[in-house]
């Protein structure tokens, strides 16, 4: 739910982590996004361009408005301003992987106004495939004030009310452009309120049917939930239909209630499932853990300069996930995890501005 819209990848760097099915058609988007049904309330708006389905990843959930302090380090509160910058993780991946030279496209929801044709337009530039976006007339496009205060620790501030974003529908919902994905990437926060999480529900069932891999990102949001409780529960109840999963520690304490984010055994034997291909678990500066069926392990982060962390998380699935589109292959190759995730560890731990 934090802008990295701004981030510059080191595309020098490259790894070989592949998961995935394989095709090699090629299709092109309409300006009415093609084949599904629409509120006439709605509008959709596509960039007009071909995809190549053998390395598309379709990210769904929140597009929203980030306002940050024009000064780093402080509360919300002492904050004497605010610029706006686009934001929401699931379009922070998809930017991610079509920065890397990857296929991305985003469905999700927006208010029919200055701040949703803004955000439209702003995945337009960065070459992610904006066709299965909808334009609500009658709510607004979300938005959220976010620092990283003087302590280290992150601030959120929330508007949905419900904003747009909340009230996508099934009959809005681009199947066809899910149909033509490989991986299918997603979060938690869409699963808060209907009817947008029956929405949730059924893009993960068109994209499973079609044989695409599974993605989550769970980016626990507390105060957008009703209680922890609820989070807990709405965040795990989707967790095992996915095929990849990427959690931090934090994420990890809360899921399992208390227990050591650092225990392998506690991530083992409470999160990891019998269907998952790979679980990712990043620690900032100190990198990232990977658990396959077959073995696990650690690639430690590189040191540099801090700049702002926010929407590194949402960089660092963009990473590997573009590598694993990237070939051919029909299956996860475990044993090149390591070589994937030490080719963007950097990206755990700092975002950094043009």
């Amino acid at each position: 739910m934090a802008c990295c819209f701004p981030v510059t990848f080191d595309r020098s760097r490259k790894g070989s982590f592949k998961f995935g099915k394989s095709s090699s058609d090629k299709f092109s988007r309409s300006s009415d996004g093609g084949g599904s049904s629409r509120s006439p309330k709605s509008r959709s708006f596509s960039l007009g361009r071909k995809i190549e389905k053998e390395g598309l990843v379709v990210c769904f959930g929140e597009l929203l408005i980030d306002f940050v302090p024009t000064v780093s380090g402080i509360s919300l509160a002492e904050a004497p301003g605010f610029q706006k910058a686009p934001g929401g993780a699931p379009a922070n991946v998809a930017v991610a992987i079509a920065r890397l030279g990857g296929s991305s496209a985003f469905i999700g929801k927006v208010g029919d106004d200055e701040f949703g044709r803004m955000l439209a337009d702003i995945l337009k530039q960065n070459k992610v495939e904006n066709c299965g976006m909808r334009f609500d007339a009658n709510a607004r496009t979300a938005l959220a004030f976010v620092t990283l205060r003087g302590d280290g620790e992150r601030e959120f501030m929330f508007f949905r009310h419900p904003s747009a974003d909340m009230l996508l529908t099934e009959e809005e919902l681009d199947k066809d452009l899910i149909n033509k994905a490989r991986i299918f990437h997603y979060g938690s926060i869409s699963l808060i309120e209907e009817p947008c999480r029956s929405t949730h529900l059924a893009a993960m069932d068109v994209a499973r049917k079609s044989g695409c891999i599974l993605s989550y990102d769970p980016n626990l949001r507390l105060p957008l939930w009703p209680s922890e409780q609820a989070a807990r529960q709405g965040i795990m109840s989707i967790w095992n239909q996915a095929d990849v999963i990427k959690i931090s520690e934090e994420e990890i304490t809360f899921l399992t209630g208390g227990d050591d984010p650092y225990d392998d055994n506690v991530v083992l034997e409470k999160l990891y499932h019998k269907n998952l291909k790979l679980l990712i678990v990043t620690e900032g500066a100190d990198g990232c853990r990977y658990y396959t069926k077959a073995f696990h392990g650690k690639v430690h982060g590189i040191k540099v300069q801090q700049v702002d962390t926010t929407g590194a998380g949402d960089a660092f699935v963009g990473g590997p996930m573009n590598n694993s589109v990237s070939t051919s292959e029909t299956s996860l190759i475990s044993a090149e995890v390591p070589t994937a995730l030490s080719s963007f560890d950097p990206l755990c731990c700092v975002s950094s501005p043009n």
